[in-house]
């Protein structure tokens, strides 16, 4: 296999991807626990760090739908803010566009899904519906400057339909590009139906018709192809993907779906086949490994677990008296 730009996908030969965060919206807004603010604060300041180029910090939504996210406001206004980081939020309506704009957000995410039963599960409408509200929220934004990207869930498949047709994807996909003028567009991959196959098609489609659009992936891990779509997707020619730290997250209106794709399991992977993520993985994982206490329970993640590929482990205390009667065997 070889990307569009003639470098194997196993070398990346320093191809720059971009790896977006999130963990603080789509992650802890299942968790059933409530994360203090402060530490919700101390968490996108350490990601920060870390080199993400985007994250999704919370979510403008009523408090009784979220209560994981009610203090929207106060984490957006008071985190610290590294030059280069994209701050988005997601947003499902003009009230809470207009919260997130005043809280100062970069970007505001709307989503929607290209599945009619996915929609109505999840939002509580029709499409038609969904996208009538949200051509009300990108032209508040419009007049704030302030940049749309629209997240399309369901991209991949239903849990309810099975596939969604790729003419279904780029129909909603020319609304919000060609009508609406959104900056970016999300495949998301919400309940883990993605296959590399038909990853591949997908971006290589999208690229083709809107090529100077921002395309990002975003994938689960449910059925374990979350690294491989991750890798077909490349080929194909993105470098843009949503990530969650300590592979948290899952859609509460869809069976089955676990977490997001990990956001230190792929930088490592990435960073391994000679790809420049922007990460400084270290601190990445430092992160990582304060979600357990966060949110009161183990984490997916494997790194956090194992640790990377030459984390090292110590010698048996008695390495030498091993090696001494193994060399006196003869």
């Amino acid at each position: 296999m070889s990307t569009n730009m003639g470098t194997s996908v196993w070398n990346g030969a320093g191809r720059r991807i971009h790896m977006q965060e999130v963990g603080t919206r789509d992650g802890l807004q299942v968790e059933p626990c409530f994360v203090p603010t402060g530490d919700k604060i101390a968490l996108v300041n350490a990601l920060s760090r870390a080199g993400l180029a985007k994250i999704e910090v919370t979510a403008f939504v009523l408090p009784q739908a979220i209560p994981a996210l009610r203090d929207a406001e106060q984490v957006l206004r008071e985190i610290e803010r590294a030059p280069g980081v994209v701050y988005s939020a997601l947003v499902p309506n003009v009230r809470g566009a207009e919260r997130a704009i005043d809280a100062r957000a970069d970007e505001l995410n709307l989503v929607m899904s290209a599945s009619e039963s996915h929609n109505l599960a999840n939002l509580r409408m029709t499409r038609a519906q969904s996208f009538q509200a949200l051509s009300a929220v990108s032209a508040i934004a419009r007049q704030a400057g302030t940049a749309v990207n629209v997240s399309l869930s369901c991209s991949f498949g239903c849990p309810m339909e099975g596939d969604v047709p790729q003419d279904t994807v780029w129909d909603w996909c020319a609304r919000y590009v060609e009508a609406l003028g959104a900056r970016g567009v999300t495949l998301c991959d919400t309940t883990g139906m993605a296959y590399p196959g038909q990853v591949a098609a997908l971006v290589r489609g999208f690229k083709r018709r809107w090529p100077d659009t921002e395309l990002t992936l975003h994938f689960h891990n449910t059925r374990g192809m979350g690294l491989a779509n991750v890798l077909a997707a490349i080929d194909a020619g993105a470098d843009r993907f949503d990530a969650s730290l300590g592979g948290l997250g899952g859609c509460p209106y869809a069976p089955g779906a676990t977490g997001n794709v990990c956001s230190e399991e792929i930088v490592h992977a990435l960073q391994l086949m000679g790809y420049d993520t922007g990460v400084d993985l270290e601190q990445l994982l430092e992160a990582a490994h304060r979600l357990p206490a966060l949110v009161g329970h183990a984490v997916p993640s494997q790194l956090v677990a194992a640790g990377r590929r030459l984390d090292l482990h110590p010698l048996p205390a008695d390495f030498d008296a091993i090696r001494e009667r193994a060399l006196a065997r003869g």
